[in-house]
């Protein structure tokens, strides 16, 4: 990759409590925050949330098809979590280009839900090719 594109998005997920669960028998994460509604209720969310991990993968997932290989091997990633995701978000990862210098690509990264809050925000960095 010798240009770094000016905006990258990923596709949309729609979030749902299969998914919790199935991420949750990946993960070991089995917090009743985000498996059990009884539980949940009972916390400032009202319901269960999603596990930011799997929130997060959404964004690597697409730095992987925007990069690839540089993004693998030599991407760095900052982030920091911003709100909670729901079973029913549909949520969108997204980046804007900040700066190249020094041969890396730098990214002001988000993934935002489907009312366009930033759920998760940060920096990705990717080495150009030469």
């Amino acid at each position: 990759m010798s240009d770094a594109p000016p905006r990258i998005a990923g596709p949309e997920h729609r979030v749902t409590e299969a998914q919790l669960r199935r991420y949750a028998d990946a993960s070991g994460d089995r917090n009743p925050l985000h498996l059990d509604p009884a539980f949940a209720a009972t916390t400032p969310y009202g319901k269960p949330i999603a596990h930011g991990m799997l929130v997060l993968a959404f964004l690597s997932e697409m730095l992987t098809r925007e990069f690839g290989k540089a993004w693998l091997c030599g991407g760095k990633l900052k982030t920091r979590f911003r709100a909670p995701v729901f079973p029913g978000d549909t949520v969108t990862a997204g980046g804007t280009l900040r700066a190249t210098s020094d041969g890396m690509a730098v990214y002001d990264v988000a993934v935002r839900n489907q009312g366009g809050a930033e759920v998760i925000t940060g920096e990705a960095s990717i080495p150009l090719d030469s």
